[in-house]
């Protein structure tokens, strides 16, 4: 099943694990402590309120990257934009939209030669990834695989779908490190080679 139909098709706690778990993976971005959207998870979990934890998460990341970092401004947007109220009809919107720039971002940061148009995004969400960047490939497939253990489990797939998001956002710190630095490592290249093959 495409990306773009598992989230057509996702209920509440999917969608809103799918949105948190696409800004969690980009976090590195801004600069975040790994443990920020805990509070965010455990919410879900539980289903209770997470409104609070949003408020704090917004605060502890201060004021909102500068225009010249797009990857970063939309990883932030991600987070503004997060609805407090959990329904189906305020989630389901977030999702899809965490779910395009996230696979943007990794777009931007992708060192391999080649680029994924915006044309090429909408096609590997509709199932034909095949021309994708590695990097962008191995996000659809961490996005696909949140809303298939949440479809598959529910609540009691939430803490691997936290496993898939940490994996990922180890691989994106790795990316933002050695941007940072100017240097591109070819095992860089490969380890997201081979996440979108897995």
């Amino acid at each position: 099943m495409s990306l773009v139909e598992l989230i057509a098709q996702a209920d509440e706690r999917g969608l809103a694990a799918s949105g948190l778990a696409c800004l969690d993976r980009c976090l590195p971005l801004l600069g975040g402590d790994d443990e920020l959207l805990r509070p965010l998870w455990a919410a879900l979990a539980d289903g209770s309120d997470w409104g609070e934890g949003l408020e704090k998460a917004r605060a502890a990341l201060g004021t909102a990257p500068s225009a010249e970092d797009e990857a970063a401004r939309l990883t932030r947007r991600m987070l503004d934009a997060a609805p407090a109220e959990r329904t189906a009809g305020t989630v389901r919107p977030w999702a899809d939209a965490c779910s395009v720039a996230s696979l943007r971002v990794h777009r931007l940061l992708d060192p391999a030669t080649g680029t994924t148009d915006e044309d090429g995004l909408a096609a590997g969400r509709a199932g034909a990834a095949e021309d994708l960047q590695p990097l962008v490939a191995a996000e659809l497939r961490r996005q696909v695989a949140v809303l298939e253990l949440l479809a598959g489990h529910g609540a009691h797939g939430l803490r691997h779908a936290r496993e898939v998001s940490v994996e990922g956002r180890r691989v994106l710190r790795a990316v933002v490190s050695r941007r940072a630095r100017g240097t591109v490592d070819p095992e860089a290249q490969d380890s997201g080679a081979q996440d979108s093959r897995a």
